[in-house]
């Protein structure tokens, strides 16, 4: 039985996550490990499931919130080149859950399928992407997947077909610890009829959204019907600031972090919203983003 100490190799110790996440805040994981291949992902989670050791899977760090305080137990990254490969093969695109989004695009578009272009812009992994459907106005993950192998909290791997998978907004059926891989299955276009497509969604994109700021792209889900950003601008707290964390005051469905910002400046700028949105509309704002 192998023991949590055997992967000493692959392991930091209070690796602080300010810099592994887009907000730039947060304090440390207790562990943070990066597994190498599959097989040695899989042996980490069963031996994290066996010591009762809590786990964690860190992405690229878009969507997420880590308290000042840190996260205990282990951080999991999985930005390997086995765990993020990307592969072609007719109209099928294979992608392993640490891949980026936009490598996957990139690499579906050179070969001429179209789909997940509507996805462009939007910052992550595929393993995120697929837990939280990432979409916008033109389209979601969610509707090109055929299929995801999945590990659970005990190191079991499965793989979940589309016919039993459901999505939704912002949410999906994939609930299991950790997403390994998917095959999505996309349609042959023109190569310039597709980058067109790209063209006018990054305009549109960087006209509305602080992209050049740091930041963990919406903050909230939309309300069924409404817009968040909409409705935290006109309670009027749009370019609000707290500390070093202020409400965009290009999109205000978006925080952005200054130097010196913290967790608790973005957490209060969050409840403040909740609470004015809440008060003046009657309407409870869910989160989008995690909060670890």
């Amino acid at each position: 039985m192998r023991s949590f100490r055997d992967f000493a190799e692959i392991t930091q110790r209070d690796e602080m996550l300010d810099q592994h996440t887009w907000l730039k805040v947060g304090g440390p994981a207790q562990f943070l490990v990066r597994p190498r291949t599959r097989d040695e992902l899989v042996q980490v989670v069963a031996t994290c499931h066996e010591e009762q050791i809590p786990v964690h899977v860190l992405g690229s760090g878009s969507n997420l919130l880590v308290r000042d305080e840190g996260v205990s137990g282990v951080v999991l990254q999985l930005g390997s080149a086995e765990l993020g490969h990307v592969t072609v093969d007719g109209n099928r695109v294979r992608a392993g859950a640490g891949a980026l989004l936009s490598h996957t695009i990139s690499e579906s578009v050179k070969a001429g399928l179209g789909g997940l272009d509507a996805l462009v812009g939007i910052p992550g992994t595929i393993g995120g992407a697929l837990h939280g459907n990432a979409g916008g106005k033109s389209g979601d993950i969610g509707q090109f997947v055929k299929s995801v192998d999945v590990l659970t909290a005990s190191g079991e791997q499965r793989t979940r077909r589309d016919e039993e998978l459901s999505f939704s907004y912002r949410q999906s059926s994939l609930n299991e610890l950790i997403l390994l891989e998917a095959e999505f299955e996309l349609a042959p276009e023109s190569y310039d009829l597709i980058t067109h497509r790209m063209r006018k969604l990054w305009i549109m994109k960087k006209a509305t959204q602080p992209l050049v700021f740091q930041s963990a792209g919406c903050i909230f889900k939309n309300p069924r019907g409404m817009s968040a950003g909409l409705l935290i601008d006109q309670a009027g707290l749009k370019g609000t600031r707290i500390g070093h964390a202020e409400i965009s005051d290009r999109h205000a469905n978006f925080i952005v972090t200054h130097t010196g910002a913290t967790a608790r400046d973005v957490l209060r700028l969050i409840d403040l919203a909740r609470s004015k949105v809440s008060e003046q509309f009657g309407v409870e704002l869910e989160l989008e983003v995690q909060i670890w």
